[in-house]
């Protein structure tokens, strides 16, 4: 549990940002059962995956095992078609963006905009098997890729906003 610290929290940030809720309206129309899961959710989950470490949809079952925390979860088949749905109807990758700009405009106003941003990326090694003729090696000599992740931002910014918003 310890590896999943942190997971609840990022979820809790996006709805208290309204990042849930605008992604939820500007995607509404991928929606087409009543009663099927809320797209903007289901974005929101993946966002929580891809943060606590997943690297594929199926990776979702780790915060589907969290529904205590965070909710219902969509099957890895939902999850899916709405990224597969985003990604290809023309005008929906616009409207996450644009949801993304208000949460992000809400987080500054509460927070304070920072007049500059540093993102430290750390690259590491990832091993990895490759079939391909003539595939050439990393500087290491291996097969593999370099994953980049974010390690340290500046300004650190508490959350303390939040709870008070």
């Amino acid at each position: 549990m310890v590896s999943h610290a942190g997971t609840a929290l990022l979820a809790q940030v996006a709805d208290r940002l309204k990042l849930t809720k605008a992604l939820s309206l500007r995607l509404g129309a991928i929606k087409r059962r009543r009663r099927g899961h809320d797209p903007g959710r289901v974005i929101r989950d993946l966002a929580v995956m891809l943060a606590d470490g997943g690297e594929r949809i199926s990776d979702l079952g780790a915060v589907r095992d969290q529904q205590a925390l965070v909710g219902p979860v969509a099957s890895d088949s939902t999850a899916f078609r709405v990224v597969d749905r985003v990604a290809t109807e023309p005008g929906l990758l616009d409207a996450s963006r644009a949801a993304h700009a208000i949460a992000r405009q809400r987080f500054w106003r509460l927070d304070g905009a920072p007049e500059r941003l540093t993102i430290d990326l750390d690259a590491t090694l990832v091993t990895a098997h490759s079939e391909k003729e003539g595939a050439a090696r990393n500087y290491k000599h291996g097969s593999g890729f370099s994953r980049c992740k974010p390690t340290r931002m500046r300004p650190p910014r508490a959350l303390a906003a939040l709870a008070d918003g």
